[in-house]
């Protein structure tokens, strides 16, 4: 069973105006001598895309292409902040440092004292700067004094979400509490998927949708796993991708389980929530050529499986 199989339960009442504390994640601060050169080679953004004032996505791959991580990172003077989910923490590092030992003077350090929220809401943000109405679109990152305000992907709904980077004191915004499940449900809802130890190195980025949320630089440099990455973006070769899904079943959802299209399996899920009053949502990468053979199931789970809208668009899902 994969480290995120354990059910997540999430208010049906979905947030607007709320703060949960994300316990899952940790940040670490790449600094020294060359940090952006020794990420600019290992992970799919180009690093002059990350500024104090503008965050993004990332993959780090394999060299066969498969991501084992998948990464938010934001400028802070000549360092470069990134969040990484716990559950594979070690494994991320342990592959990370064995490029870092490449260069000298370069530090790869665990910020074990800072904590990351996610917020719903404007108001929420603008509890912590007053300058929160400048972040109009993904990525906007503000510096704060004891920490970082990163507008992050809107849920499906329309609700602004950012995640604030507490590097220093005991501030908390001042919103009602949500709680990681809730997050998690948002995330969901987002479009944006989160390894675990079973899914990471499964996906090439592109099947996880990374391209649309501006986690690939398909113009930058040599880079761990690139070659494959850019083959399948120039010559089209994307047959599966992400999907967001709802299902009706008394069954508890976990991920790794299989979509299955007809008597085959076409895809499998990838992070799963359930909700308190019994609806499950959940984000599954499948092929292409099974949107033509829906209805879709989940294997050895008696319920309807429903298609649900990204916030952004996936043309690949559309051609197919």
């Amino acid at each position: 069973m994969s480290d995120s199989a354990a059910p997540q339960v999430a208010s049906a009442q979905r947030p607007s105006h709320a703060f949960a504390n994300l316990d899952n994640v940790q940040l670490y601060r790449v600094g020294g001598k060359d940090p952006r050169k020794f990420l600019h080679g290992q992970l799919s953004q180009h690093m002059d895309e990350v500024t104090e004032t503008r965050a993004r996505r990332a993959a780090a791959c394999t060299p066969k292409g498969r991501a084992y991580a998948v990464s938010l990172l934001v400028g802070e003077q000549d360092a470069i902040l990134l969040r990484l989910p716990k559950a594979i923490e070690e494994r991320i590092t342990s592959q990370l440092k064995k490029f870092l030992m490449l260069f000298r003077g370069t530090e790869m350090t665990s910020l074990d004292s800072a904590r990351v929220f996610g917020l719903w809401g404007l108001e929420a943000a603008r509890s912590l700067s007053a300058d929160a109405d400048t972040l109009d679109t993904t990525g906007d990152a503000l510096t704060l004094e004891d920490g970082k305000l990163i507008r992050v992907q809107d849920t499906t709904e329309g609700v602004p979400r950012y995640e604030f980077w507490r590097l220093s004191g005991d501030r908390l915004p001042e919103a009602p509490t949500a709680t990681p499940a809730d997050w998690a449900a948002a995330e969901i809802s987002a479009g944006l998927a989160e390894l675990d130890s079973d899914s990471s190195e499964a996906y090439v980025p592109q099947m996880l949708n990374l391209q649309h949320v501006d986690g690939i630089h398909f113009k930058k440099g040599c880079y761990t796993g690139q070659e494959v990455i850019a083959r399948m973006h120039y010559l089209g070769q994307l047959k599966k991708s992400l999907f967001r899904l709802a299902v009706s079943a008394d069954q508890i959802l976990h991920p790794g389980m299989s979509v299955i299209a007809g008597d085959k399996a076409v895809g499998e899920l990838v992070n799963v929530v359930s909700f308190d009053d019994g609806r499950q949502e959940a984000l599954a990468v499948i092929k292409h050529a099974a949107l033509d053979a829906q209805p879709w199931t989940i294997d050895g789970v008696k319920g309807e499986v429903s298609r649900l809208d990204l916030p952004y668009p996936v043309p690949e899902q559309e051609k197919a």
